[in-house]
């Protein structure tokens, strides 16, 4: 099975990721494990961009569990009452392994008996951020897409868990590569 070296999230999906991290302490090993590997190879994107077959939050998905049948769950944000069986939150190691994920894509996770258990997406039955582009496209509106306006392209610049020097160092290179944002001040 190959490891997956980076996952693909929206801007919202990595900001909840960071929060809960930074907010949250974890005292259960395997989610932390899986929510550092996340942030550190996200791949972070707009909304608009993101690829439609890629697992984001509030996406309805098909996975299966090593060789099992394929199961259908919402990815979510966290349980909410009333949808018993129907999500998978993200506060599940299975959810979070999950969410960033392109169909065809497999993580293996540990699991309480210490053995491992992939999971693959074999579909994404629904992302809201497709069905969003589907319905400005019908009412005849052009989606906005930074890829084709020549736009920029994310970049993380400092993560909430390197040094402060370090990130220093960064955003200081992101300025002198060209990074010409005046700010909120500019206006």
């Amino acid at each position: 099975m190959p490891i997956i070296d980076s996952c693909q999230l929206t801007t919202k999906d990595y900001t909840i990721l960071e929060v809960i991290r930074e907010r949250h302490p974890i005292r259960d090993e395997t989610f932390s494990t899986i929510l550092q590997r996340k942030i550190s190879r996200a791949v972070v994107m707009f909304r608009e961009d993101i690829p439609a077959d890629v697992v984001t939050l509030s996406s309805r998905v098909a996975y299966r569990v090593n060789n099992g049948s394929a199961e259908t769950r919402i990815v979510a944000h966290d349980q909410m009452r009333g949808l018993v069986g129907m999500l998978l939150p993200i506060t599940n190691p299975r959810g979070l392994a999950l969410l960033g994920l392109a169909e065809g894509q497999s993580m293996s996770i540990p699991t309480a008996d210490g053995s491992l258990e992939t999971l693959t997406v074999h579909e994404v039955v629904y992302q809201p951020e497709a069905a969003r582009r589907e319905r400005l496209k019908l009412a005849g509106v052009a989606a906005p897409d930074s890829r084709r306006l020549g736009g920029p392209v994310l970049r993380v610049v400092h993560r909430s868990d390197e040094p402060h020097d370090e990130a220093q160092n960064k955003i200081a290179t992101a300025f002198d590569a060209g990074f010409d944002d005046p700010g909120p001040s500019a206006a």
